[in-house]
């Protein structure tokens, strides 16, 4: 298994992890910043989902192209 946490406050809405994995991540109309798909907000603005793990390589890509560094993987 794996734990995706985000730290959407700091999100520039640059659409990288959604080109990345448009099934875990999706832009926001409200604000234009990318939604963790499935996650739940923990610890003031931190959202976490736990997923398979088959989702690794998409999601790895979508935190190593992040350019503000705010995605993270950790298997669990």
């Amino acid at each position: 298994m794996i734990r995706i946490i985000h730290q959407r406050a700091k999100c520039i809405g640059c659409n990288a992890c959604v080109e990345a994995a448009d099934y875990r991540w999706r832009v926001s109309h409200k604000d234009g910043k990318c939604t963790l798909v499935g996650g739940k907000e923990r610890n003031g603005g931190f959202y976490t989902v736990v997923v398979d793990d088959h989702e690794w390589d998409e999601n790895e890509l979508a935190a190593n192209n992040c350019p503000v560094k705010i995605i993270k993987l950790h298997r669990i």
